[in-house]
C-alpha cells in the first residue's frame, strides 16, 4: 500500500512533454503531504531547450543526475552570468530572476529541480512576448510592427523548446560563478562505514536562500539515525537502491514505507524519522530542505541530555536500564548497523 507521504517521480506521468523533453511535476496539487516545498524531473533530449523563465513566487535549486548543458542567469540591476552543467553539480536561482537550461551534450539531460513553494508559479518568455502587440514590441525596440509579423506567439508558455543544432558551450561558460556548485567535488560533512554526506548549504554556498541539499549516501551496513529537524522540513529523491523510512506524526500515527529510485517522500518540520538501507547496494539520496542551513537533532546526542532518573520516569522503566547507552556530545548522524534489519 502506498504511503500519503511517498511520490512516484520516475513512474509518473509528465505534465509537459514535447520533442525537447519533458518535465515531471511533484507539487501540492498532486503531492498533497508537500508543504511550502516542491520538486520537478526535467528531462531535456539532445538539442532540448528549457525556455528563458522566471518563478515569482519560489526560488530554485537543482541537481544535475546525467548529461550536460548550459544555464544563463539573468537578474537585477543587468546581472548575467552563463555557466556549464555536469552530473554531479548543482545551481541555484533567486526568485524572480531570468534563467534557462539548454543540453549541449549528446543523449539526455535529466535534473532533479526543488523549489521553496508547494505550487510554483512561472512566467516564460514565449508568453510574455506573445501576449503583447506586434507594435508595443516594435516600440520596446525601436522597430517597425511589421518585424514580429512572423514571430509565432501565445500566452502560453512553451516550456521546453528545440535548437535548429547541438552547438557546444560558449567559452565564457566555463567561468566560476556563484550561482554555481559542485556538490560532489566537496568534502564530505562526514564519513563512515555506514555512509556520507556532502553538504550544498550557505556556509559553503553563500548565495542560496531558502533551501539546501545534502547528497546522502548509506551503504548496505548503514542507517540514517532516528532524528528531526526543529524549523526544517524535508523533501528527499531517491536516485539508487532501495530503503526504509519510518515518520511518527503529532496523533501517534506512524507510517513506515519503502522508497526505491525515482521515489520522492516529504517530512514535515520537526517529525521524528529515519531512513534505512535495505537494499544490497549503497543507498543514494538527494535530501532537499526548505532552508539554507538546516538543523538537526538525532536521538544519539540528545537522548543522552537527560539523566537516568529522567529517561527512567519517561519510560516506566528502572533508570538503570539506560546505564547500557553511551553519551555523544554531538549526533552521529550515520550510524553502522549492529543488528540484522527487522
Amino acid at each position: 500500500m502506498d504511503s500519503p507521504n511517498v511520490f512516484h517521480l520516475l513512474s509518473a506521468k509528465p505534465q509537459v512533454s514535447t520533442k525537447g523533453g519533458t518535465r515531471t511535476n511533484a507539487t501540492k496539487s498532486n503531492f498533497p503531504a508537500l508543504r511550502g516545498m516542491a520538486v520537478y524531473r526535467l528531462l531535456l533530449h539532445e538539442r532540448g531547450v528549457r525556455e528563458p523563465h522566471w518563478h515569482p513566487n519560489s526560488n530554485e535549486l537543482a541537481y544535475c543526475l546525467r548529461g550536460k548543458g548550459v544555464v544563463t542567469v539573468f537578474g537585477n540591476y543587468g546581472e548575467r552570468e552563463t555557466f556549464t552543467v555536469s552530473p554531479g553539480e548543482m545551481f541555484f536561482v533567486p526568485s524572480g530572476y531570468l534563467h534557462h537550461i539548454e543540453n549541449t551534450g549528446k543523449g539526455d539531460m535529466e535534473l532533479i529541480i526543488a523549489f521553496s513553494d508547494g505550487e510554483p508559479e512561472e512566467f516564460g518568455l514565449s508568453a510574455s512576448l506573445g501576449c503583447m502587440t506586434d507594435a508595443v514590441l516594435g516600440n520596446t525596440w525601436g522597430l517597425k510592427s511589421k518585424s514580429f509579423s512572423g514571430l509565432k506567439r501565445s500566452p502560453r508558455n512553451i516550456v521546453i523548446g528545440m535548437k535548429k543544432s547541438r552547438g557546444d558551450a560558449p567559452e565564457y561558460a566555463y567561468f566560476q560563478s556563484k550561482y554555481k556548485y559542485n556538490v560532489e567535488a566537496a568534502f564530505p560533512l562526514l564519513a563512515n562505514d555506514g555512509g556520507w554526506a556532502k553538504v550544498a548549504r550557505k556556509n559553503v554556498w553563500p548565495v542560496l536562500d531558502g533551501l539546501s541539499m545534502y547528497s546522502l549516501r548509506i551503504t548496505d551496513k548503514g542507517m540514517r539515525e532516528p532524528h528531526w529537524h526543529p524549523v526544517t522540513a524535508e523533501m528527499g529523491y531517491v536516485d539508487r537502491g532501495r530503503a526504509r523510512m519510518t515518520l511518527l506524526s503529532p496523533d501517534g500515527s506512524v507510517d513506515t514505507y519503502t522508497l526505491g529510485r525515482g521515489d520522492v517522500y516529504f517530512i514535515p518540520r520537526a517529525y521524528p524519522h529515519h531512513i534505512e538501507n535495505i537494499g544490497r547496494e549503497a543507498l543514494r539520496f538527494l535530501v532537499f530542505f526548505d532552508q539554507s542551513t538546516p538543523g538537526d537533532i538525532g536521538f544519539t546526542g540528545s537522548v543522552r541530555a537527560y539523566s537516568n532518573e529522567v529517561l527512567g520516569a519517561t519510560f516506566d522503566t528502572d533508570p538503570e536500564v539506560f546505564e547500557m547507552l553511551p553519551e555523544y556530545h554531538e549526533d552521529l548522524l550515520i550510524v553502522s548497523r549492529v543488528n540484522p534489519r527487522d
